[in-house]
């Protein structure tokens, strides 16, 4: 295994180049990943490895150094490690993976009554993932992203889900295929929104269910407004109006999955 030391490195740069810039990683197709638990899930989840950074020093498991066997790898000293690294001296692994294929009529619809979560113009990464971690936390069937501002890719959407935007199946489409598919398949939206809105406790979500929740500034569009199934609300008991969109996401879920765990 090639050993590297020197952040003027070739390949470096462009690891760092592809932490960086979210442009640089839709054209090239590629994602930078950090951190043992999170290599564990990407493999498992299928996603193809292009290329594999490691500190031997650091990472101890000789399970991950065989799935690393034909495939492009490089020894990093601790130093380089450190400077390349979110988390400095730990984990010992920096991984190049592969994009998959997010297109809407290529996702293979379950047959049981499946559970989404769609996500509309989410800004913040850290929000996107935090999201994740909950879909993957109720076992959703895909999370749908529409009108993408936050990168699924960006680094710290894959740190704060821990992992989980790689383990949950993720679409990225436009609001109007999107709302043809719900149609097509029988699929009730329910937009969270205050604009006439039922409390979502007194909704049924055991059928083919999608919640739809919008940007943490402004919300939902007035596309998913009017033209959801049902427009629910989470009645506030304090003095603001609304939540943090990854906590109103949980809610809505976590009832779904009570509902359906009563059957």
């Amino acid at each position: 295994m090639q050993v590297l030391s020197s952040s003027q490195n070739k390949i470096i740069k462009e690891l760092i180049a592809l932490s960086e810039k979210s442009k640089l990683r839709k054209q090239k197709g590629l994602f930078v990943l950090e951190g043992k638990r999170e290599f564990e899930i990407a493999m498992k989840s299928g996603y193809d490895l292009h290329t594999a950074f490691v500190q031997p020093e650091l990472l101890d498991e000789s399970s991950i150094f065989k799935k690393l066997e034909n495939h492009s790898s490089f020894e990093v000293t601790t130093e380089l490690y450190a400077k390349i690294a979110y988390r400095g001296s730990t984990e010992g692994i920096i991984c190049i993976f592969k994009q998959k294929d997010h297109e809407l009529s290529k996702y293979q619809l379950p047959n049981t009554s499946p559970l989404f979560l769609v996500l509309e113009s989410i800004e913040k990464p850290g929000n996107l993932g935090a999201i994740f971690r909950s879909a993957d936390a109720a076992n959703i069937d895909a999370v749908i992203i529409t009108e993408s501002i936050a990168d699924l890719y960006n680094p710290n959407c894959l740190r704060s889900s821990l992992g989980c935007a790689l383990s949950i199946p993720s679409i990225i489409c436009n609001n109007e295929e999107l709302q043809l598919f719900f149609e097509e398949n029988k699929i009730r939206s329910y937009a969270a929104t205050l604009q006439n809105s039922n409390n979502y406790l007194e909704e049924n979500y055991t059928g083919a269910t999608a919640f739809i929740v919008g940007s943490e500034a402004k919300g939902l569009k007035a596309f998913w407004r009017e033209n959801a199934s049902q427009n629910i609300v989470i009645p506030m008991r304090g003095t603001i109006d609304s939540m943090n969109v990854s906590v109103a996401a949980s809610i809505l879920l976590f009832e779904a999955i009570r509902q359906r765990s009563s059957l």
